[in-house]
């Protein structure tokens, strides 16, 4: 194990014997006779491990943790103590010392205590490369865009990230990329080395959603029957992304309105208050201040998430980015399917260009993807294109890319777009017989936002 240990104890003896045992497994050793000194030693070596005494002269065990814990928050602590210091050892433990063991004791018992923390040491390592991979991955420079009112949006989302607490809210239509833009936030954050935490609020009914918001105790309702920390007490220090506010129920707003303005909430059933900080970006495809209008969204909650408003524009209005996006899921695809695609004829980006996309990027993805998967290598061309692009040609006249059913009844030639995007709708259904799973992946929407679009029509 090729850490560093500190050892802070004033018996000589001990600190040989400690020392030896630790070097023959690999461990780099620094020793200290006195609080003051380890205290030195461990602003300057900065170990990976301490292993600290209780009783020493000058400045005490627990005194030397507390400045320690000040420092650094994080670091691994294992205090020593005679059976009757045990309270002083408990005392350490809410301090927030890793373990303690009770003098003297068997040099197995000590290596089995610091194998156990040298896994931790181990985790952290790999989720410290898992963040920078992720903020690689995430980062503001990899988002593909040309287009002004999007270059706009991300620079004052790149200004947004820096601060520490502020909400912010993600206006756009489904699969524009909400969730993508508050990774991105999130990484380049300083909370980026903390949990980031994300729930579809339309994806789960009322009762799940708030369970798994906020945890529950034991016998909170029928299946209760352990303890469970909910997403918010996880993701404490970090950020909680929720997409679709706007189908939270009024009792959930108002538990989450008071996590954002007190920090804090209880578990179901519970009966504690739990103190929580995170950062929340909320995210929504609906229009919320017509649901405050309508009574469905609290006001207090809108204005309080509405500190920072970035609105993501549909891919039909940013036609400069559809070939760059689409040449960008080409070569991802390339490298999860194994292919060597290399990239659009002219005329397939046409249609790229002229095809309204109502499923946005995420249905570009899936158009890609079913394209390389069912073509040949090499350069995708128009023909290879699923039908419902290929009919959209620019080409076509007006007579026969709308029949007279799409004629308005005011006389305009053009469809709404909302009529639109609900005939297209009608077509994916018929394509698959009636399958509305695989129709919403086609479309690149969720189920439940596809079951919500056709309960909205029947209802006009």
């Amino acid at each position: 194990m090729p850490y560093s240990a500190l050892i802070i104890d004033d018996e000589e003896l001990t600190l040989r014997t400690i020392s030896r045992g630790l070097r023959q497994e690999g461990f780099e050793v620094f020793t200290a006779l006195s609080g003051e000194d380890g205290l030195k030693l461990f602003h300057e070596e900065k170990p990976d491990l301490i292993l600290l005494d209780i009783v020493l002269p000058g400045i005490d065990g627990v005194e030397v943790l507390r400045q320690i814990k000040e420092a650094n928050a994080t670091a691994i602590v294992i205090m020593m103590s005679a059976y009757h210091l045990v309270e002083r050892a408990v005392e350490a433990m809410k301090l927030g010392a890793f373990d303690y063991l009770v003098k003297p004791f068997p040099l197995d018992d000590m290596m089995t205590t610091l194998h156990r923390a040298a896994e931790v040491l181990t985790l952290r390592v790999r989720v410290r490369d898992s963040v920078e991979s992720e903020k690689g991955r995430y980062d503001f420079g990899r988002i593909v865009t040309h287009n002004p009112a999007t270059i706009k949006m991300l620079e004052i989302a790149r200004k947004a990230a820096e601060t520490d607490r502020t909400t912010i809210l993600v206006l756009g239509e489904s699969g524009t990329g909400k969730g993508v833009l508050a990774r991105a936030i999130h990484y380049a954050s300083p909370r980026s080395a903390m949990p980031l935490l994300e729930i579809n609020c339309a994806a789960l009914p009322d009762a799940l959603l708030e369970s798994e918001l906020f945890g529950y105790e034991p016998g909170a309702f029928t299946d209760a029957r352990r303890r469970k920390e909910g997403l918010l007490e996880r993701a404490s220090g970090g950020t909680v992304f929720l997409d679709e506010i706007g189908n939270m129920s009024a009792s959930v707003q108002a538990k989450i309105l008071r996590v954002l303005e007190e920090g804090t909430f209880m578990r179901l059933g519970g009966t504690s208050t739990i103190k929580v900080n995170i950062r929340l970006i909320a995210a929504t495809n609906d229009q919320l201040k017509n649901a405050v209008s309508q009574g469905r969204f609290r006001e207090d909650l809108y204005y309080r998430i509405n500190v920072v408003q970035l609105e993501i524009p549909p891919l039909r209005e940013r036609k400069e980015d559809i070939v760059p996006l689409a040449l960008e899921i080409l070569q991802y695809f390339n490298r999860e399917l194994k292919k060597n695609f290399t990239g659009f004829t002219p005329a397939a980006g046409e249609l790229l260009e002229h095809y309204p996309w109502p499923g946005n990027i995420r249905e570009l993805r899936n158009v890609i993807e079913r394209t390389m998967i069912l073509s040949a290598q090499g350069e995708i061309d128009a023909g290879h294109l699923p039908e419902e692009i290929r009919d959209l040609h620019p080409e076509k006249k007006a007579t026969e890319a709308f029949s007279e059913d799409d004629i308005s009844p005011t006389g305009d030639q053009f469809l709404t777009l909302r009529a639109l995007e609900d005939n297209y709708i009608e077509q994916v259904l018929a394509a698959t017989g009636n399958n509305k799973t695989q129709a919403a992946r086609i479309l690149g929407i969720h189920p439940t936002s596809l079951q919500r679009r056709l309960k909205g029509k029947a209802l006009d």
